[in-house]
C-alpha cells in the first residue's frame, strides 16, 4: 500500500505522572490482561469488568463509584439496559445482573464459562451463550426464557435484528439465526470456527468472520450475498460507516470493504497482533488500536487524522460517548481519550462493537 501522509500526529509520554496529550485520564484496573471492552450507561457512567473478577463503575471524570465483585475472570463485555441494569457472564460458569448502584439483582448459573458478551432485546430480554454449547435467553426477571444448542463452544457475542431475529456463531463452524420465540431460522456452515461478534447492514442481513479466514456477508434469508477472503483468520468483529463501508481489523492490517464485497483500502497496522474492533465515526474517520501504545484515526483517503499515545497496549474495542470522548481498555487500564477534532459516533446501523455504547448487541436503524 501507499504509506499515508500525516495530517496530525500527537505522541506523549508518562512522565512524572502526567497523561499524555489527549488523554483525560487513566483508571488502573486488574494487574492482569482484561479482555473486557467498556459499556456507557445513559448517565455517562463507564461500565468496566477486569480479568480479575470485578465490574467497575466510573464516572465520565474519572472516578471509581463503586466495585462489584465475582469468583472469577470476567472476559464478557458488559451491556447496559433500558433501566440501567447491567449484565455480563463470567468464567464461573454465571451470568450476572447488577443494579445501577452496584447491588446483585438476580444470577442465572450455566454449565461452563461464559465469554459471550449479551445483548438486549427491545423487550428486555437478554441472550448470551456459554462454553456449554447452549445458547440462553433469559426474561429481565433473570427466569429461562429459552435453551437453544448448538454442537460447539458460544463465545460469539449475539446480535439482535430489527425484527427480532437474533444471529450468533458457534466453534460448530455455523452462523445461525434464531426466532425470538427460540427457533431455528436458518443455519450457515462456514470452514472454522465462528467467534466475533456479527454486524447487520442496513437491509437486515450479517457481515461476520470465520476462522476459516472469511469475511462473509449473508442475506436475512440465510442466502450468501459474497464472501472475501482476509488477510488472515481474525476474532475482530466488522463495523460499518457512514457510506455502510465495512471495516475489520485482520491481525496485522485495517480492511476497508464496500457493500458489495470489494476490498477497497488495506492499512498495514504492524507486525503485530491486533484483533480488537474499530470504531467508525460520523465524519468519515475509522479508529482503531496501532502498536505500540496507540489509538489512531484514519481517513478514508487513508490520511491519518490522529494519534494519541496511551499508556498500554489496546486489545479491546473503544467506544464513545454522545460528546465525543473515546473510553478504551489498555491491558492494565482504562482511559478516557479526548481527540482534537471530536466526531459522534457514524449514523450507521453497527457503527461499533456491540452497535452502541451501551453494548445492546441490538441494530440501529442507519439514518
Amino acid at each position: 500500500m501507499k504509506l499515508p501522509s500525516f495530517a496530525f500526529f500527537l505522541l506523549a509520554s508518562f512522565l512524572c505522572g502526567a497523561e499524555p496529550a489527549g488523554v483525560l485520564w487513566t483508571v488502573k484496573l486488574a494487574p492482569r490482561n482484561n479482555q473486557s471492552s467498556p459499556a456507557l450507561a445513559a448517565d455517562g457512567t463507564i461500565y468496566q469488568a477486569t480479568f480479575d473478577g470485578r465490574l467497575l463503575a466510573v464516572d465520565p471524570a474519572g472516578k471509581i463509584k463503586w466495585t462489584f465483585e465475582t469468583p472469577s475472570e470476567i472476559k464478557s463485555s458488559p451491556s447496559v439496559g433500558a433501566d440501567g441494569t447491567i449484565y455480563f457472564g463470567g468464567r464461573d460458569r454465571t451470568f450476572y445482573a447488577v443494579s445501577a448502584e452496584g447491588k446483585l439483582k438476580w444470577l442465572y448459573k450455566t454449565g461452563a464459562w461464559i465469554d459471550s458478551s449479551p445483548a438486549v432485546g427491545t423487550d428486555g430480554t437478554v441472550y448470551f451463550g456459554s462454553w456449554d454449547s447452549i445458547f440462553y435467553a433469559l426474561n429481565p426477571d433473570g427466569t429461562l426464557k429459552w435453551k437453544f444448542p448448538s454442537r460447539g463452544i458460544i463465545d460469539s457475542s449475539p446480535a439482535v435484528a430489527a425484527d427480532g431475529t437474533i444471529y450468533f456463531g458457534s466453534h460448530d463452524k455455523n452462523l445461525y439465526a434464531v426466532t425470538p420465540a427460540g427457533a431455528l431460522r436458518w443455519k450457515f456452515a462456514t470452514q472454522g470456527e465462528v467467534t466475533s461478534s456479527p454486524a447487520i447492514n442496513r437491509d437486515g442481513g450479517v457481515y461476520f468472520t470465520s476462522m476459516d479466514g472469511n469475511l462473509y456477508a449473508v442475506k436475512a434469508d440465510g442466502t450468501e450475498q459474497w464472501h472475501l477472503r482476509i488477510k488472515s483468520a481474525t476474532e475482530s468483529s466488522p463495523v460499518i460507516g457512514v457510506n455502510g463501508d465495512i471495516y475489520l481489523n485482520t491481525v496485522d492490517h485495517l480492511l476497508a470493504i464496500t457493500p458489495s464485497g470489494q476490498k477497497k483500502w488495506d492499512w498495514t497496522t504492524a507486525d503485530v497482533w491486533v484483533e480488537s474492533t474499530p470504531l467508525a465515526l460520523d465524519n468519515g474517520t475509522v479508529c482503531f488500536s496501532w502498536p505500540w501504545r496507540t489509538l489512531t484515526a484514519v481517513r478514508p483517503n487513508q490520511e491519518i487524522a490522529e494519534s494519541i499515545a496511551t499508556a498500554a497496549n489496546i486489545h479491546n474495542a473503544p467506544v464513545i460517548g454522545a460528546n465525543g470522548t473515546i473510553y478504551v481498555t489498555e491491558e492494565q487500564f482504562l482511559c478516557a481519550i479526548a481527540p482534537t477534532n471530536r466526531s459522534v459516533i457514524a449514523k450507521s446501523s453497527w457503527p461499533m462493537f456491540r452497535a452502541d455504547a451501551q453494548h445492546t448487541g441490538r441494530v440501529h436503524a442507519a439514518k
